[in-house]
């Protein structure tokens, strides 16, 4: 079974090569306008394509992160609170902290789209 740390880099290995293989394989391909285009039109609907493409890749990664996070401290609070179940004021809202990181991923891809 592979180690944690391995396992981190090839999920960041994997993440940069999708990212450079969309790079690469997104840009226009000296594209000439159909009659009545222009050529800002047709290159705006590449980069708006590579809009979508970070938005997905935004959100993505917060959510799977957010997961990571609530999957270890909601585990860890669990365990705190079958000891001693006072603690649950203190330990839940370190759940809610977890879960708003798939929220700023969200925010992210809102203003990547709509800018």
């Amino acid at each position: 079974m592979k180690s944690s740390s391995s396992r981190k880099f090839l999920f960041v290995l994997a993440i940069m090569a999708l990212v450079s293989a969309v790079s690469i394989f997104a840009q226009p391909a000296s594209q000439q306008p159909a009659s009545g285009e222009t050529a800002e039109v047709v290159a705006d609907g590449a980069s708006s394509g590579l809009k979508y493409v970070a938005a997905a890749i935004a959100v993505g990664i917060a959510c799977l992160a957010s997961g990571m996070a609530v999957g270890k401290i909601g585990a860890a609070a669990m365990g705190a609170m079958a000891e001693n179940s006072e603690l649950s004021g203190k330990a839940l809202p370190f759940v809610g902290l977890a879960e708003g990181i798939c929220l700023w991923g969200f925010l992210v891809a809102l203003f990547i789209i709509l800018m």
